[in-house]
């Protein structure tokens, strides 16, 4: 059965998962999220003999992932199966991530040779064992540190502190669930430039769901040069392609000759003051969908328990894929 994603994360995907899987093609044997934030479309598919991939540019996102896939128990006990809401911890966290440190990792290596080099075997192999048990270590109250940052600040964002008390216990057996459901998942820590051309051959599908335009509410930058190097990155792609972005004039002309749907869905941020409120947002791809019938006819109305998700064809056409 589907899982819900162990980490909340800004522009999430969990409630148009229905929608999308209904509009994949039937025949990839692999799947890229490249933009993959909270993992919300992975988490949601059965664990089959698909090649997965997980990819983000963000570099405690990714360790996070990995620390939660290789060592769960770990970091479980990093978090100490407290429920501590503290605002002055919060922002303790937030600034030791910032924390701007030389990247460990270029001299690690580095030490573990020189370890070798000037001391007797056995010394060299014990020593080296203490390195890699401390650089793991490391990582696992790095995650530990993130993962609090993000489940305490305001609407997963990581900026500012929520105000709402969150019991970390809560979390522990979804936290195992999504460890499991990773087992085999490859994790990715590259930018979109890199990963798009290492992974675009046939049977491939790319999901990318990039920061949307003129949003600001990324941790990692993303500017009008962006969209358009990513456009022409995936115009060219020889794999299948699937984006979901925001509904804005630019990214419509951006993707024209590309299936275009229009989705609207509620705003559950915007609930809070304006009940009822929609979101519009687009899903397009470089093949028809129509073209990729599930078992049951194709619809492109969803209903889920968490959003009504409504999806129209607003532009037909697109390029076919590069044979």
């Amino acid at each position: 059965m589907p899982i819900k994603p162990f980490i909340p994360w800004v522009g999430g995907k969990t409630a148009l998962r229905p929608t999308l899987y209904r509009l994949f093609p039937n025949n990839y044997n692999r799947l890229v999220e490249v933009f993959g934030g909270g993992a919300a479309v992975i988490f949601g598919r059965k664990s089959d003999s698909c090649e997965e991939i997980y990819n983000d540019f963000n570099g405690n996102l990714v360790n996070l992932f990995r620390c939660v896939r290789d060592r769960p128990m770990a970091l479980m006990r990093e978090l100490r199966f407290l429920p501590l809401n503290s605002r002055d911890e919060f922002y303790e966290l937030r600034d030791f991530l910032r924390q701007k440190e030389p990247d460990e990792d270029l001299y690690f290596s580095e030490e573990l040779a020189l370890c070798q080099q000037y001391f007797p075997l056995l010394e060299a192999q014990e020593l080296q064992e203490l390195m890699v048990n401390q650089s793991a270590a490391r990582d696992v109250r790095r995650a530990a540190a993130f993962y609090k940052v993000i489940r305490y600040s305001y609407a997963g964002g990581g900026s500012s502190f929520g105000g709402k008390p969150v019991d970390i216990r809560n979390a522990l057996n979804l936290i195992w669930l999504c460890s499991r459901r990773l087992s085999k998942v490859v994790i990715e820590n590259q930018s979109y430039e890199t990963i798009i051309p290492r992974y675009d051959r046939e049977g491939t599908l790319l999901y990318l769901d990039p920061p949307y335009y003129e949003a600001e509410c990324y941790e990692v930058g993303f500017g009008l040069e962006d969209h358009r190097k990513l456009q022409q990155l995936l115009r060219n792609c020889k794999c299948y392609v699937m984006l979901s972005y925001n509904d804005h004039p630019f990214i419509r002309e951006l993707y024209q000759g590309f299936w275009i749907y229009s989705v609207k869905r509620l705003n559950n941020l915007a609930q809070r003051y304006d009940a009822g409120s929609e979101y519009a947002e687009l899903i397009i791809t470089n093949y028809d969908p129509r073209e990729h019938p599930k078992d049951q006819q194709l619809s492109l109305f969803q209903q889920t328990e968490e959003n009504i998700c409504e999806c129209t064809l607003i532009a037909e056409g697109g390029p076919r894929l590069q044979s």
